[in-house]
């Protein structure tokens, strides 16, 4: 698998450690509507090669991928107030997906395309080197057990390959609500020399008004549960320092 410069030779590239679990489970009458009216407008494959956005879209545009959307809450919300960028969104778990494009064709939406596949294949072979403007992981599965830690998304080689996907001051944006993962997403982070942490102090900031908070996080928030936010830019080479990145939107 490459990442970035970095190759790591797999002999066995089909068993890669994949950080979800295909949950089996039946659409409702109305995500499977979306499903199929929805993606044979708005849905890409992996087997179309490379993304052309602005002819995908048919315009220019800020470009900003989300993985792992989930029902899509968020990412509809977003690109409902951002009418002039690009989303494009990727998630395994069809019921979601039917979901989202279901409220993309009931909102009027066509800022909206999406992936319904593992997102390190489709970043591989359809995302272009400097391509992105935003790249953002929200509340991704934290594997509890340590024997599952693995499991996890958030990994060096991986944030390498996204980091090689920003354009330089794009913006890199997770979110998660289990603090262990916290910790470990901000070692990972400040671990590669492509990326700079726009926190003043160096760890968490607060969530940016971008994103939009989700009924789970109110949920939580009455319960006392913590949520932490990491924003970091491309920096144009792996040596400057943070007051030599641009500042986030």
């Amino acid at each position: 698998m490459t990442t970035g410069d970095r190759t790591t030779n797999n002999p066995h590239p089909h068993s890669r450690i994949r950080s979800f679990v295909m949950r089996a489970g039946r659409m409702t009458e109305g995500q499977q509507r979306g499903w199929d009216v929805g993606f044979p407008q708005f849905g890409l494959t992996l087997e179309q090669g490379p993304l052309d956005w602005d002819q995908t879209f048919g315009s220019s545009g800020k470009r900003v991928m989300e993985i792992g959307f989930g029902m899509g809450d968020s990412l509809v919300a977003m690109a409902e107030a951002q009418p002039d960028s690009q989303f494009v969104g990727i998630e395994v778990h069809r019921p979601g997906v039917g979901r989202l494009l279901g409220q993309v064709i009931e909102r009027g939406l066509n800022n909206v395309r999406v992936y319904a596949e593992d997102a390190v294949p489709i970043l591989q072979h359809c995302i272009t080197p400097h391509s992105l403007d935003a790249l953002q992981i929200y509340f991704p599965d934290p594997w509890h057990k340590k024997r599952h830690n693995k499991r996890r998304l958030i990994q060096p080689d991986f944030i390498a390959m996204v980091s090689e996907k920003l354009k330089v001051g794009g913006l890199l944006h997770l979110a998660t609500d289990w603090q262990p993962y916290a910790e470990h997403m901000l070692e990972v982070l400040s671990g590669e020399p492509t990326l700079c942490n726009t926190s003043p102090t160096g760890d968490f900031v607060p969530r940016p008004t971008w994103r939009p908070e989700t009924k789970f996080e109110r949920r939580g928030a009455r319960l006392g549960h913590g949520v932490w936010d990491l924003l970091y830019q491309r920096l144009t080479i792996a040596s400057a320092s943070p007051s030599q990145a641009p500042n986030p939107r």
